[in-house]
């Protein structure tokens, strides 16, 4: 499985999204489908994203007692997306009922991977806020060889954590990171963040990129950019 370039479509609306995404008239994205562009539109974007080509990541981060999570994994099965995700502080019993939900009848799904920590929490905001008073590092692998055991594919993490995730799970366990920012360019509310090359020399599988590239002066030259920086 190759490198790949994910823009976080995070729109408002269709009409949004279409505008951004009639821009790119070669090569079809892979995007990401948040929580703000599913419940303003639901499941009939990620239908029509996905008629016009593109691989879709739908970032629901769902999070409850197994069982809930299961039936809502089952109804997510029946759109055609390639990842989706939970969180992995669910536990790995809720894990494992995502898998088991995601499942359709013919052994297939898509891939599924599991939110270690959000880019936007640092090592103080987790031992305030979550009173968890580990190290991030050690969390980050404790949450990643959890996913691993629960069979998930891979995780969302830092792209400084992609390298060690790599190390504690597995070349073959998937690293998908957002909080990817060009060199010259804005962090934002990110804290924890690094350009897509670096990202690349670390071992990232999947970088998710979204204001760099959706609110750049040429979208489609930054998302080429990208592509450039972390791909080829």
């Amino acid at each position: 499985m190759g490198k790949d370039v994910i823009i976080a479509c995070d729109f408002p609306s269709s009409q949004q999204v279409f505008e951004f995404l009639d821009k790119f008239t070669g090569k079809k994205p892979f995007v990401k489908i948040g929580m703000e562009l599913y419940y303003a539109e639901g499941p009939a974007i990620v239908k029509e994203i996905k008629k016009r080509g593109h691989k879709i990541f739908l970032d629901l981060k769902l999070h409850d007692i197994p069982n809930t999570v299961n039936k809502a994994m089952s109804v997510l099965s029946k759109l055609d997306v390639d990842m989706t995700n939970v969180h992995a502080a669910g536990t790995i019993p809720m894990m494992e009922g995502a898998i088991k939900g995601l499942t359709r009848e013919d052994g297939t799904r898509p891939i599924l991977i599991a939110v270690t920590q959000l880019t936007s929490t640092d090592e103080a905001t987790m031992k305030r806020d979550l009173l968890i008073d580990e190290d991030i590092d050690k969390v980050v692998m404790h949450y990643a060889n959890n996913a691993k055991l629960a069979g998930l594919d891979g995780v969302v993490c830092s792209p400084l954590e992609a390298g060690k995730v790599h190390e504690t799970c597995g070349e073959g366990f998937l690293t998908v990171t957002p909080g990817v920012r060009f060199a010259d360019g804005e962090v934002g509310d990110q804290k924890r963040v690094m350009t897509p090359e670096q990202a690349k020399k670390i071992g990232s599988d999947y970088i998710v990129v979204g204001r760099p590239i959706t609110q750049a002066d040429d979208p489609v030259e930054a998302y080429e950019r990208c592509l450039r920086e972390f791909v080829d």
